[in-house]
């Protein structure tokens, strides 16, 4: 039996894929906002499109919407532009953005030259040092990959906001749970690994001597309508899952509002519903996700 508190406290997103054009994004973005979604998510996928300015454009469009970029790959940005960018998107936009950082796809970053020796090096680098510029500190460090030399925000934000991290290997894990405030995991992921993820953060968590509550993020493959389990089947053969059970969910409100408890069950604080990319109506999707599906996990 269920545990009827369970989702209640959950956010419930969805994910505007990156295999649409960008010219899509005002009307799905809108849709969403209209339909009262609580968080709208962006990827930037190489060579797809670009997080930042996806994610200013989308709030700028819109009036209440929390918008959010999971993830920024660290070995494509110098970490004070990084923060330059996610102060002003915080005072233009203040409580309305999320914005995840991650080691990024090896693959992609060694296709631009960017591809690091120590992965791990980087992004705990990175994080620390986002950190402290988001906090208003002058920061001068001179890492294995970041180097600043006296380096402050002029306009940071009036406080320093959520710091998120993409994770997926044991090591980022705990390294997430050690210097960020959340983690953002992959589409696909199941509900016991996301019990093993909690476990793994919170590892890191104690070394760091943190009590803070750890964030975490995931992505659930979602498909509904007519076609929906032939979509869903065409994601997991894309994806390489031998069955999809665990990792999405196809069906009506009711059984994604029950994977989504499900998953919140499991120890996630937000669950992105992730459609397929041959979704036929993006903006529908949206008001299925704000006005379907949520009033059903939070009941």
């Amino acid at each position: 039996m269920t545990d009827v508190t369970v989702g209640r406290g959950v956010r419930v997103g969805a994910v505007f894929v990156p295999q649409l054009p960008p010219e899509r994004l005002r009307a799905v973005a809108q849709a969403a906002d209209q339909a009262g979604l609580d968080e709208l998510w962006l990827w930037e996928d190489c060579f797809l499109e670009s997080g930042i300015t996806a994610v200013a454009a989308a709030l700028a469009w819109t009036e209440r919407l929390t918008v959010a970029v999971g993830l920024l790959p660290v070995p494509l940005r110098n970490v004070a532009i990084t923060a330059m960018e996610l102060a002003t998107l915080h005072r233009l936009f203040p409580g309305r953005a999320r914005v995840g950082v991650g080691h990024g796809v090896q693959d992609w970053m060694g296709q631009v030259g960017a591809r690091a020796e120590s992965p791990m090096a980087l992004l705990r680098e990175q994080l620390t040092a986002l950190r402290a510029l988001l906090s208003g500190e002058r920061v001068t460090v001179s890492g294995r990959y970041v180097r600043l030399d006296g380096v402050a925000l002029d306009w940071p934000p009036p406080r320093r906001p959520e710091l998120l991290s993409g994770a997926t290997g044991d090591r980022t894990l705990r390294l997430s749970g050690e210097v960020a405030d959340g983690t953002i995991l992959t589409g696909g992921t199941t509900p016991a690994q996301v019990r093993r993820a909690r476990g793994l953060i919170d590892e890191g968590r104690a070394k760091a001597g943190r009590t803070d509550h750890h964030q975490i993020v995931v992505y659930l493959h979602a498909a509904t309508g007519p076609d929906a389990a032939a979509r869903m089947e065409a994601e997991r053969v894309r994806w390489g899952y031998d069955v999809i059970d665990g990792h999405g969910v196809a069906g009506n409100a009711e059984a994604v509002a029950g994977a989504v408890r499900t998953w919140a069950g499991a120890g996630a604080d937000t669950v992105v519903l992730q459609p397929t990319p041959d979704d036929p109506d993006p903006e529908a999707f949206m008001a299925f996700v704000a006005q379907e599906v949520t009033p059903l996990v939070r009941n």
